[in-house]
């Protein structure tokens, strides 16, 4: 018997497709589970939409409310294990035979048998390194190329002073065509009909929905953006909201491009001489260690992971922030990403962890909440991409599992990494009185709010001595308890 190949969503990429007959199911009901981005819900449909057509004669295509109206009672299927764990229960539960994934630079065998080998907590790092040995990725011989692992030192330069913009030429954008157009028509009736929760603005679609729009961005990035992305690749412009980045994870996610030739080309510019070494390890690091990483973490945490809360953080997201209304926001860093947000559907890793995240973990917002927000808000949010991010890194749910301190800051950080604070009302020296910064007075009230569960990490400290020294203590933190604006 002939089998069906049944892809999902986040594998919509020639590396899923072995030839022969496919089938692709567009679900309604996935599309109700939570309140979705505008940008989010038409990327993910126009890309269902334009594979369904490349494919065309070869493809079984299906508009229905449920998987299961398309997939129940078949024999015939074949499955590359999907990505989440709903995607998995559902497959083996009509009975499909399933492959092993596909999408990323080790299997989820590989890294088992590494992670099991490991004593104490493995660690991303050394993870990385072993990566980049076993595939011989960005290495002369058994030595990393350039001498060296790891190159944040130098790619944590602040955004040039006074400057607008990087000044790098507009990132090529995708065309949109019918299949957008007729995508666009349906979330306009559904969300007038109530059949689904729309969030932010319908702007141009931004984000490769094929496989040859992914390699026309990836050829942009390098052309354009590849040598300044080490350097700036921690700096925000409020000017700029693509700075130096791939705008590439959306794509890598839905299966439209593989890792590896994003990790072969950008090596190949570093060996052509057109690349420096902190740029093209960056993007090696991004790609096959964190991504990876984190992939690999979604499958060997389990399911309740999302539901950790190391510091008892249960105070609900303010409206403001669920909404993405940043004219509602005073702070002009939270307000600005916000707002980048509801324009793009996107927003660069710093904005994520360091404005987004350090806020909510400051003023202890549930972390599965803001688990399941990030994966509706963001193009590339899905929920294997989510929880070691989110509930591991931003928010330290785990309690060091994924991170192995809370990564708060103050307004001193956001100040140094960003202009955002230049146009801010707030001032990020001041943690007491009326101007004071809310991320630089927030550190402090976080601190004192954690206090009893973080005093064993060794990593804080210096950060806990510095709180016991402050003379004002408590009235920072009745200040924050107090403040209602955000």
């Amino acid at each position: 018997m002939e089998r069906t190949r049944w892809i999902f969503a986040g594998q919509l990429g020639d590396s899923f497709d072995d030839g022969g007959r496919m089938l692709l199911v567009e679900s309604r009901a996935a599309l109700r589970r939570a309140p979705l981005h505008r940008a989010k819900a038409h990327l993910i449909l126009s890309a269902i939409r334009h594979r369904a057509a490349e494919l065309g004669d070869r493809v079984e295509f299906h508009q229905v409310e449920h998987y299961r109206d398309v997939v129940e009672g078949r024999d015939d299927l074949e499955v590359v294990d999907p990505t989440s764990y709903a995607a998995r229960r559902l497959v083996r539960s009509v009975g499909a035979t399933v492959l092993p994934s596909r999408g990323f630079v080790t299997s989820e065998a590989d890294f088992a048998e590494w992670a099991d080998a490991r004593k104490g907590r493995p660690i991303m790092e050394d993870f990385y390194r072993w990566v980049r040995g076993r595939t011989g990725i960005l290495q002369d011989g058994d030595a990393p190329a350039g001498g060296q692992w790891n190159f944040d030192h130098e790619n944590r330069q602040p955004p040039p002073k006074r400057a607008l913009t990087l000044g790098l030429p507009e990132p090529w954008w995708p065309e949109e065509d019918d299949i957008d157009r007729g995508v666009r028509a349906d979330l306009d009736r559904w969300q007038a009909a109530g059949e689904v929760t729309l969030v932010g603005d319908d702007g141009p679609r931004r984000f490769s929905a094929t496989t040859g729009e992914a390699r026309l961005a990836l050829d942009d990035f390098i052309e354009s953006r590849l040598g300044d992305f080490g350097p700036f690749e921690d700096a925000t412009l409020t000017g700029d909201w693509t700075m130096a980045h791939s705008l590439l994870s959306a794509p890598l996610n839905l299966g439209l491009l593989d890792p590896r030739e994003v990790i072969d080309r950008v090596e190949a510019e570093y060996r052509a001489g057109k690349a420096p070494i902190g740029s093209v390890e960056g993007i090696v690091r991004q790609l096959c260690g964190w991504r990876d990483w984190v992939w690999h973490l979604y499958w060997r945490l389990g399911e309740d992971y999302v539901n950790s809360n190391a510091l008892a953080a249960t105070e609900p997201i303010p409206r403001a922030v669920l909404e993405l209304e940043a004219s509602a926001i005073e702070a002009n860093c939270l307000s600005q990403t916000i707002g980048g947000v509801r324009e793009h559907g996107w927003a660069h890793h710093i904005q994520r962890l360091m404005i987004i995240g350090n806020w909510a973990l400051q003023r202890g917002y549930d972390p599965k909440q803001m688990n399941e927000w990030f994966i509706g808000m963001f193009v590339d949010g899905t929920p294997w991409v989510m929880p070691a991010n989110v509930v591991g890194m931003s928010l330290f749910a785990d309690g060091g599992i994924v991170g192995t301190k809370p990564y708060a800051a103050g307004g001193a950080y956001v100040n140094r990494m960003t202009d955002y604070c230049g146009g801010c009302r707030f001032d990020p020296k001041v943690r007491l009185g009326p101007n004071a910064c809310p991320v630089t007075a927030g550190y402090w009230a976080f601190l004192d709010r954690v206090e009893p569960q973080i005093r064993g990490n060794f990593r804080m400290a210096q950060p806990l001595a510095g709180l016991r020294r402050l003379s004002d203590r408590e009235q920072v933190v009745d200040q924050e308890r107090r403040r209602t604006a955000l």
